[in-house]
């Protein structure tokens, strides 16, 4: 009766793993990719009432949701305004941090769902969240600063369960 009572916690805890894992990796990646993101304008034809193009009206301008290089913005506008007032944050480092944002959300996500050194990225994102904590704390974003702890705690118990990654490529 013991090892089926081990059998069942090991499971439950390989699995409880394997799904904070998938959490945090999807969490990091589309942040990452939300980076890329903008809009932009394109013309359709207006529909008549049938759902089908009215070729007696004129185009519509519509505006989609799209990706790309052009549209990247590591810290959002209204943040970078406020961090450029900000004393302890100089700018020749907000410019980097602002570089490198998007793409280390986008690696650490995917390195994490892979099972890529998984320990590592666990650290890794963990430092992210703190270092993004770091400047919340200096424009004063309590809820923001919240919501990222919600994030270190989630790291933590990740790193915690670490011994239960069964589902990995590489082993660490």
């Amino acid at each position: 009766m013991k090892d089926n009572d081990s059998c069942c916690d090991n499971l439950g805890s390989t699995l409880g793993f394997l799904t904070l894992r998938i959490w945090l990796a999807m969490r990091a990646f589309i942040t990452g990719l939300e980076k890329f993101a903008g809009t932009k304008t394109i013309e359709v034809p207006a529909l008549d009432e049938f759902g089908e193009p009215d070729l007696m009206r004129d185009m519509m301008q519509v505006e989609v949701k799209t990706y790309g290089f052009e549209y990247y913005a590591g810290v959002p506008a209204p943040l970078w305004t406020q961090f450029e007032k900000e004393p302890l944050l100089p700018n020749f480092l907000l410019y980097p941090y602002d570089w490198l944002l998007g793409p280390l959300l986008l690696i650490t996500g995917l390195f994490l769902l892979l099972g890529i050194f998984t320990r590592w990225t666990l650290f890794a994102m963990g430092l992210l969240y703190t270092s993004l904590t770091f400047g919340l704390i200096l424009i004063n974003q309590s809820g923001g600063i919240a919501w990222l702890a919600t994030h270190i705690i989630l790291v933590v118990m990740a790193l915690v369960l670490a011994n239960r990654n069964k589902y990995t490529i590489t082993q660490n």
